[in-house]
This record gives C-alpha cells, sequence and structure tokens, in this order.
C-alpha cells in the first residue's frame, strides 16, 4: 500500500486524498488552517456566499422595470431595500465553516488521516510535522497562497483588508476603496456595489480586468460607470494608511483617495517559505511558486504539487483537477494531463464574465486564424424580458472545420451558460453540432445556437 502525505487541506489536497484512498493509498494530510484551505475558507466559498447576496440586491434595483412595487409605493424597491451586513457575514463564516465540516467528515470516510500542524520536507520522501516524521511514497505539495500586501500597506482587520478579512465587518463600508482591478478586485468592488457602499476601484492598467476578454471588460466598466462606482484607470496606489476613522489611499502621481474602509486586492504569494523545497530538490520559479509539470509533477521525483502554490491558473477547479492527476499518476491509473485550453473560468461580478479555450488576444495577436461570432444578449427574447441589456455570447472555431476552440460569455448567470461551450471545447463539437442542438425558447442559452449558426454561414 502507498503511503502518501499531503501538505494542505485545500481544493487540491482534500480532493487529491479522496482519489487517492479510492486508489488504495494510505493517505496522511497535514494541514494547520482547517480542511477546505482558503477556496473554502477565506476565499471562493465565503466571497461567491457575498456575492450572493450581491445578485439579490442588483435585482432588487432592477426590479422596478419589470412592475415590481413595495407597499411604500416608491417605483424603485431598491430604496426601500437595505443589507444587514452583520447578518451576511455570519451567514458567510457559517456555511464555509459547515462545508470544512463536510469535507472533514468525507475524507473520514474515505480513512484518509489527518494531523494539524505545519508540515515541511525532509528530503523526498519524508515530511515532518512538530516533532513527528512521515515516511511517504507520494508527497503533494498543497500549501494554496495569500494575499499580496503592498509595502508599508498593512492590513489592521478593520479599516484596511484583505478579501480573507472583510467578513469581519459587521457595518457596510461607507466609501470603500478597493486597490487593484484583476478579478479579485472587480468582484468585490462589484458585489459592495450592489449591497449598497460607495465604491472607488483603483486600477493600475488602462481597464478593469486586463486578463480577461477586453469586450466583457468593457461592458462590465460601462456597468460600473452607470451604477455609479468610480474607476480610476492608470492609477496606481503608492500606500493605504488609516486616518482617525477612515483611510487615504495616495497615488503614484500624488493624488489622494479618501474612503471609510480600503480593499486590498493586489494578488497572491504562495505559501511555500520554510517548507525546505528547494533544499529537497523542488524547483520553484523566481516568485515563489512551485514548478511543475502536466501531470502535476515537480522537479523532485515522488514530489507532486497542485493549486495555487503551483500558480496554475488559480482556480480551485482547477487545484482540485491538479491534485486528482497528480495522484492518479503517482498511483498507476489511466491519467489525462491538465489541459489548459480546455479550462473553464468565470469572474462573479454582475453581470458575470465566463471563458473557456481560446481567447480574442490570441486571434487578434495572430497566434489563430479561429473566426469569431458575437451576439449581443439585447437581442435575446428571454434576455428582454428579464431586463436584461448588457452582454453577450462569443464563440471562436477553426476554419474549414467549425470546430469550436473557444467562447466568452457575459450575462447574469454566465458561470451556467459557459457549461455548453465548456463541452463542445473538451469534445471538439463543430458549430453545426451546437447549431443543431435544440435549446429551449425562450432561454438565454438560444443566443449560444445563434453564434454557432452564424458561424456556420461563416464557415
Amino acid at each position: 500500500m502507498a503511503r502518501v502525505v499531503i501538505i494542505g487541506g485545500g481544493p487540491g489536497g482534500y480532493e487529491a486524498a479522496s482519489a487517492a484512498a479510492q486508489l488504495g493509498g494510505e493517505v496522511t494530510v497535514v494541514d494547520s488552517d482547517g480542511i477546505g484551505g482558503s477556496g473554502v475558507r477565506t476565499d471562493a466559498v465565503p466571497s461567491k456566499t457575498l456575492i450572493a447576496t450581491a445578485e439579490v440586491m442588483t435585482e432588487v434595483e432592477e426590479a422596478g422595470e419589470l412592475g415590481v412595487r413595495l407597499d411604500d409605493g416608491d417605483d424603485n424597491p431598491a430604496n426601500s431595500v437595505r443589507v444587514d451586513l452583520s447578518v451576511v457575514n455570519k451567514r458567510v463564516k457559517a456555511l464555509a465553516a459547515a462545508q470544512s465540516e463536510g469535507i472533514e467528515r468525507r475524507l473520514d470516510r474515505d480513512k484518509v488521516r489527518i494531523i494539524r500542524g505545519r508540515g515541511r520536507l525532509d528530503g523526498p520522501e519524508t515530511v515532518v510535522v512538530g516533532d513527528e516524521r512521515l515516511d511517504a511514497d507520494v508527497i503533494l505539495i498543497a500549501t494554496g497562497a495569500r494575499p499580496r500586501i503592498l509595502k508599508g500597506s498593512e492590513p489592521d482587520g478593520e479599516r484596511i483588508l484583505t478579501w480573507e478579512q472583510v467578513y469581519e465587518l459587521d457595518e457596510l463600508p461607507e466609501r470603500l476603496i478597493v486597490v487593484g482591478s484583476g478579478v479579485t478586485g472587480a468582484e468585490f468592488a462589484s458585489a459592495y456595489d450592489a449591497l449598497g457602499s460607495d465604491v472607488v476601484l483603483v486600477s493600475s492598467r488602462d481597464r478593469v480586468l486586463p486578463g480577461e476578454d477586453a469586450d466583457a471588460a468593457a461592458v462590465l466598466e460601462d456597468v460600473f460607470k452607470r451604477r455609479g462606482l468610480t474607476v480610476l484607470s492608470k492609477s496606481r496606489a503608492e500606500s493605504v494608511k488609516r486616518q482617525g476613522d477612515g483611510v487615504v489611499v495616495t497615488l503614484t502621481d500624488g493624488r489622494k483617495v479618501e474612503g471609510s474602509h480600503a480593499l486590498l486586492a493586489v494578488g497572491s504569494l504562495p505559501n511555500t517559505d520554510d517548507m525546505n523545497l528547494v533544499e529537497s530538490g523542488v524547483s520553484l520559479t523566481d516568485g515563489g511558486f512551485v514548478q511543475v509539470d502536466k501531470v502535476s509533477r515537480t522537479t523532485a521525483r515522488g514530489v507532486y504539487a497542485a493549486g495555487d502554490c503551483t500558480g496554475v491558473l488559480m482556480l480551485a477547479s482547477v487545484a482540485a483537477m491538479q491534485g486528482r492527476i497528480a495522484m492518479a499518476h503517482a498511483l498507476g491509473d489511466a491519467v489525462t494531463p491538465l489541459d489548459q485550453s480546455t479550462v473553464s473560468a468565470n469572474v462573479f461580478t454582475a453581470p458575470e464574465i465566463a471563458t473557456v479555450g481560446l481567447s480574442q488576444a490570441v486571434v487578434d495577436a495572430g497566434g489563430s486564424t479561429a473566426m469569431v461570432v458575437k451576439v449581443a444578449l439585447a437581442d435575446n427574447a428571454r434576455a428582454k424580458m428579464q431586463g436584461v441589456r448588457d452582454g453577450f455570447v462569443k464563440l471562436f472555431c477553426l476554419p474549414n472545420t467549425g470546430i469550436i476552440v473557444g467562447g466568452v460569455v457575459v450575462a447574469p448567470r454566465a458561470s451556467e451558460l459557459i457549461h455548453p461551450i465548456s463541452l463542445a471545447v473538451g469534445a471538439r463539437l463543430t458549430v453545426d453540432q451546437v447549431a443543431q442542438s435544440f435549446t429551449v425558447y425562450p432561454s438565454i442559452s438560444g443566443s449560444v445556437a445563434e453564434a454557432a449558426r452564424r458561424l456556420h454561414l461563416r464557415s
């Protein structure tokens, strides 16, 4: 029986543990922060729970157009609804804890041993936890990442916050300054704006979400501006300081932005320090991320890595897949290497932005000859019924063959709508196969079929 030791209990770690147990391994998980890791306890689960409340507020705000009125007679229902952030955050933390406990029960059923503590390597075949030494045939590093902090702008957990600390707030920030316009910054800016805060988003680039589809980012910026959210583009924060009962964000050009709270969303750092990794033969990048191949192997024999500590598409779904792939490879099961071209991702803003496969940036740079079609949701019957004006469906297909190689969806619940496109990309379906599949009328998903039909006419 292979001895498997996993350092880290996040999505990469707990999914790997279950997979290894099912394959007959003797599995031990070393975890210091609680099973589920940041993905369950402080990141994905909490943030999307908060965003679920924000989604309701967005729907309420737009319900007046649909004829919804409250008893006070106000034509705008949003004027009569407020958010109790203390209740919201209590629910957020309770759900995160319950999810963590559920995963731990699952590992217990799989007969996985859990050791509380911090693990480090002593060579490629031994993990040390406190005074205990664990001999291993297979080691998986799944230690995740932590928020990056601006030098001289250390969070205090009260007014200057990281995304792990916002759930301790009892009252809604009056004026929230979000530093960083990547996925995390955009999601929290969108959420707190919907919850009722006055939000300022500081973006060092010329647009929000610089790593996402440019057309999608443009839609989101237009929505932000319409809702009164302030975007300071080409503005880099130099420092964030507490000032009385508020904060002051100083920009590199000397401007100062004042607010009640600041949220730092300026990237992540891998949790790979003080683990004796390099000394044990595990190569790290200059940024401290663990180098892995497509089956999650590191440069040390028998040592694998998964999740945010690898810097490979920092998504919980990718971490889980990396962990499962690692155990399959290590324990002799059938293995399909990680194919990043089939990974779907979602930005949980309002509207959501979902992507899979080939990007517009690659096409525009001449890296692909794929054909592109974009269908606006404003032309979709179901979207009109729901009062949805913003968004689109975009498909990419190869010329001649018509094989679908990518897609973008900007819409409410885009995270659900991307799935048929992900299936098409993964199974190499053609635009004709998608176009000839029935969709419900009326439905937002009908725009996926419409985009496929338009690509058929061009191929």
